[in-house]
């Protein structure tokens, strides 16, 4: 086993995939639009905003070294010696001229040929089939071909699909967003007809959880908007600082109309913050107000305990 100093590790560590590729791999180096690049070898590997991910294989990293040895099989040595031998023989030079960004394009997972266990996954949690489907069906939700994922899609006003989020559907909790994805469209499903009203969650699960609640109150679960956010929202320290989500603005902006907000965060410290954030910044022509779930930390929660409650009767609409 050939040894390696700490220095060298370090070296190593710096160096990002597309510098090592493109000095020293050129030919290996294909470029996928704009500034995303995949490899010969492997065409379901991304490079673009200083990381990459192989997405057959579900997983990533930032480095050359990461790359040399999750992707090539190389030993940690033999990785660090291959980067660091290179870069002793023709040392980078960085480039002052950068070419002109282009717009991020949204790199979706493949669908898997059918959607089975995002299905299960979520009518396991509660979710009713009927709004399952009905996601499923306007190209919002499907299951991703390697890893089964929950793939929730963010439209634009046009209809063009713009974000992602992944939620793994067995195992390890596993959450993350699809590479490329602009965090002013996230997950959403407007009203059925034009409405003033939004509701603000965090996550798209517990939107659909609040559908459920509405449709197994006899209410129509679409004659309100909703809106999810791309992650948790974390204001600044002093609050008249910071800027609302980014696909709260989005959405405000796209919908004129809206003029009453609902929040519906998590009943968490956290939660609470954003929520109290958001009614500060606002503009005073909204009329905001914080909705938290009754009950359970979040609204899937509020949605497992109701149906605990109601059971077995409710259990057998779903």
């Amino acid at each position: 086993m050939p040894y390696v100093t700490p220095e060298q590790i370090e070296r190593a560590k710096q160096m990002d995939l597309l510098t090592y590729l493109q000095y020293y791999e050129p030919q290996e180096l294909v470029r996928f639009s704009g500034n995303v690049y995949t490899t010969r070898t492997h065409d379901s590997l991304k490079i673009s905003n200083g990381k990459w991910c192989w997405w057959s294989r579900n997983i990533g990293g930032r480095s050359a070294l990461d790359y040399l040895i999750k992707v090539r099989g190389m030993t940690l040595p033999e990785a660090v010696l291959q980067i660091d031998g290179q870069a002793a023989v023709m040392p980078p030079v960085s480039q002052k001229v950068q070419e002109p960004s282009e717009p991020k394009k949204l790199l979706l997972p493949e669908k898997n040929e059918n959607n089975d266990r995002i299905i299960a996954y979520l009518m396991g949690r509660g979710i009713h089939r009927d709004i399952i489907g009905y996601c499923i069906q306007t190209g919002r939700l499907y299951e991703s071909r390697d890893y089964h994922n929950a793939v929730f899609i963010g439209f634009d006003r046009h209809g063009v699909s713009k974000y992602a989020t992944l939620r793994g559907t067995f195992g390890k909790r596993f959450m993350g967003e699809v590479n490329g994805s602009n965090k002013h469209f996230s997950f959403s499903i407007p009203a059925r007809n034009e409405c003033s009203k939004l509701h603000l969650f965090e996550s798209a699960i517990d939107l659909l959880s609040y559908g459920t609640l509405e449709l197994l109150s006899g209410r129509n679960w679409r004659q309100e908007n909703c809106l999810s956010l791309a992650g948790i929202y974390m204001p600044k320290k002093i609050i008249e600082e910071s800027t609302p989500p980014a696909a709260l603005m989005q959405y405000l902006k796209d919908f004129p109309q809206i003029k009453e907000i609902a929040l519906h965060l998590d009943n968490d410290t956290a939660g609470q913050l954003a929520a109290k954030t958001i009614k500060t910044i606002l503009p005073p022509i909204y009329t905001v107000s914080d909705e938290p779930p009754k009950r359970g930390k979040d609204y899937n929660d509020y949605l497992r305990i109701v149906l605990r409650i109601r059971q077995p009767h409710e259990r057998e609409l779903l």
